[in-house]
């Protein structure tokens, strides 16, 4: 491995100086007294929290701010300097690792696809870490140093000791991917369930900015459900929380690989939509592509079938609003691109089962490409580098 310059860590670790350089960083630029009106910090405080922040040139101050009145220092709002540090996020799927290269912001600067053969453990570290390579030396042509990297997976995933618990789409147990992969990079690494990394990333840079309280609902190979409470992202006790996919609704429902009957998961996600097409039109459809394609032919066998996977997911977005009472749903995941089918559904069933004034909740699709899953695991190491203790 070529020699490369020592990672430096964050310049400020006090919890007023990361409140400050986190509320300028998701919503900034900011003057100073913005600054203090979202964070409750005294003008002292703030003054204090910046300057070595400024000094190590996280943040600037716009040359070109307001001047105010003439009393006082001028207004020059507060920003982040968005190439003072790069990272890596890693997404890996059934059949391929997704890397991107990122900025401080998370705005994706080189973007990578590597796919496997085979989902053993050993195989996939060997193209986490080839595709690392790849884009530490991407970094490099940029000037800036790669400061830690994120991984993402999906399943049953403990963030803070860096532990794949069980990925049913890997076929994983128990594997320390964190530890591996940080051993084969020698980079910082944080590993998160994909949907909890895609979260992190709305919540600090997409919709769920400024959101006390947000649910972020995906829809596709699976249905997963990341959850912001009191500004945090919900882990759970022992690493699962949100487990929308796995609440039950028809109890005569199909059985879903958790062992469970009529999850969501088992009726919405598309392997569960294109079985059902199977049944009900008798037509050899086996991936998403071909059951979109009949549906959209106006087969009323697969129109049926997305139906029924709207009312389910409708169900299950209630469930969570009656629960949490979140001011916002996002809505997002490759199974988006068939949202035309069942929206309708969606919003119906919600509706009607969402208690009182928890139907008023906004429901917003948000479509996103595949490398958006790997940004939001380059938005974990982001936060991790800002709020070690964060997890």
């Amino acid at each position: 491995m070529p020699s490369r310059p020592p990672l430096e860590p964050f310049p400020v670790s006090t919890p007023a100086a990361t409140l400050v350089f986190t509320t300028v960083l998701t919503q900034g630029p900011l003057s100073r007294v913005e600054v203090g009106r979202r964070t409750g910090l005294s003008s002292a405080a703030i003054t204090k929290a910046v300057r070595p922040l400024l000094d190590a040139g996280y943040l600037l101050e716009a040359a070109d701010g307001a001047k105010g009145t003439g009393l006082g220092r001028p207004a020059n709002p507060l920003q982040v300097d968005p190439g003072r540090a790069f990272f890596i996020g890693i997404k890996v799927t059934g059949d391929e690792v997704i890397g991107v290269l990122t900025d401080l912001t998370a705005r994706i600067r080189e973007a990578r696809h590597i796919p496997f053969t085979s989902r053993a453990p050993a195989v996939v570290l060997e193209v986490i870490t080839a595709l690392t390579a790849e884009l530490r030396t991407a970094a490099e042509e940029y000037g800036v140093p790669v400061q830690s990297l994120g991984v993402a997976v999906s399943g049953d995933v403990d963030r803070e000791v860096g532990m794949v618990h069980y990925s049913p789409f890997l076929g994983w147990r128990d594997v320390p991917l964190a530890e591996l992969v940080s051993g084969a990079t020698e980079l910082p690494t944080v590993v998160d369930n994909d949907v909890r990394a895609l979260t992190v990333a709305e919540q600090w840079f997409g919709a769920g900015v400024g959101a006390d309280t947000f649910a972020l609902v995906t829809v596709g190979a699976g249905i997963g459900c990341g959850l912001v409470v009191g500004g945090r992202v919900v882990a759970g006790a022992h690493g699962v929380a949100g487990e929308i996919g796995h609440v039950p609704i028809d109890p005569a429902g199909p059985l879903c690989h958790c062992g469970n009957s009529g999850c969501v998961e088992a009726i919405a996600a598309d392997p569960a939509i294109v079985r059902r097409i199977r049944e009900v039109t008798g037509e050899p459809v086996t991936t998403a592509e071909e059951a979109l394609a009949l549906a959209r032919s106006g087969h009323p066998g697969a129109r049926q079938a997305y139906a029924g996977a709207g009312h389910a997911i409708g169900l299950g977005i209630a469930a969570v609003v009656n629960l949490l009472g979140p001011e916002r749903v996002i809505i997002s995941g490759e199974g988006l691109t068939a949202y035309d089918l069942f929206e309708e559904q969606i919003r119906t069933a919600f509706a009607a089962a969402a208690f009182g004034a928890a139907k008023e909740c906004e429901l917003l699709t948000r479509p996103l490409p595949f490398d958006e899953w790997a940004r939001g695991a380059a938005a974990t190491a982001i936060q991790t580098f800002i709020e070690p203790g964060k997890a």
